[in-house]
């Protein structure tokens, strides 16, 4: 049965002018995939198609020279050239299911849920906003040839990321995301164009993808991975490994507080100049205004 199913499936594609002949090494392993058959180690198996092979620690570089290529071609293909990366948590929801947690939570009466649902509600601003300033941006981009666009781009989580991605989607717009396999459960959010949703197994590989065509940085408030994704740009552009790009940081109150520059100033760690990397603003509009200024964009 296996030999008939392999046999078919080549005859077929050598059939098929349009179809690579390298693509028939996926024959054998597409069985096994479909059948739920145990794919036993083979020595006589190509090594592009073979799994074992591609997952030693050896073949690590070629892993990295794949999750770096992959994405690369089909942005390409899609004339993706221009992004702006959007950052912020994956724990804010959307101002609709804000408010369904607090009503819940006060039905409840549980003192506890009530106050998290509080917060919830107040950084259900951010999604908002979020999704404002990526609405901005497709409409300008549809007015524009697809080489003169600004595409969004984002983590492609919940959250923030998922904000981004919608205010996009919601003006018809391609929306980028660059998702990443953790321990827990998590795929991409339904507001990126399937063609788009990449998943990454290294982070220094996902983060190349965001500054390769990153155009301007913008940071809503997050945690861990926001201070870690945020810093990496500051640190590449005021070391001039990038090119300067608009980097603003949306919630004043938040990162004030947060991260006290001021004190780097004062304690001789970063330079006066350092200080004019970013700019701060609440307003989705100003956000914008402010790119737009940078490239002069008409």
């Amino acid at each position: 049965m296996a030999e008939n199913f392999i046999h078919n499936s080549i005859m077929q594609n050598t059939q098929d002018l349009n179809v690579s002949r390298l693509a028939n090494a996926w024959a054998e392993l597409q069985h096994h995939a479909n059948e739920g058959s145990p794919l036993n180690a083979d020595a006589y198996r190509l090594a592009f198609a073979d799994p074992e092979f591609l997952l030693r620690r050896e073949t690590r570089g070629l892993r990295m020279q794949l999750e770096m290529l992959k994405p690369e071609l089909e942005m390409q293909a899609l004339g993706i050239e221009n992004t702006i990366v959007v950052f912020g948590s994956a724990r804010f929801a959307a101002p609709e299911d804000a408010l369904r947690i607090q009503q819940a939570a006060i039905a409840s009466g549980d003192a506890e849920a009530i106050a998290a649902a509080a917060q919830k509600m107040h950084n259900a601003q951010y999604y908002e906003q979020a999704r404002q300033f990526s609405r901005l941006v497709a409409g300008y981009g549809a007015r524009k040839p697809s080489k003169e666009r600004l595409y969004i781009c984002t983590g492609g989580g919940p959250g923030i990321m998922e904000a981004a991605n919608r205010g996009a989607h919601d003006l018809g717009a391609l929306t980028v995301g660059l998702n990443i396999a953790l321990p827990h459960e998590q795929s991409g959010n339904p507001y990126v164009s399937p063609s788009l949703n990449f998943k990454f197994h290294y982070f220094a590989l996902r983060k190349m993808h965001f500054m390769m065509r990153a155009k301007a940085l913008v940071a809503f408030p997050g945690g861990m991975g926001t201070m870690d994704e945020l810093f990496e740009v500051l640190t590449l552009v005021q070391t001039r490994k990038a090119k300067p790009v608009p980097i603003v940081l949306f919630g004043v109150d938040y990162w004030k507080r947060l991260i006290n520059f001021d004190v780097m100033l004062e304690e001789g760690t970063i330079s006066k100049e350092d200080l004019a990397l970013f700019t701060y603003t609440d307003d989705p509009q100003v956000a914008w205004h402010t790119i737009k200024t940078f490239y002069q964009l008409g």
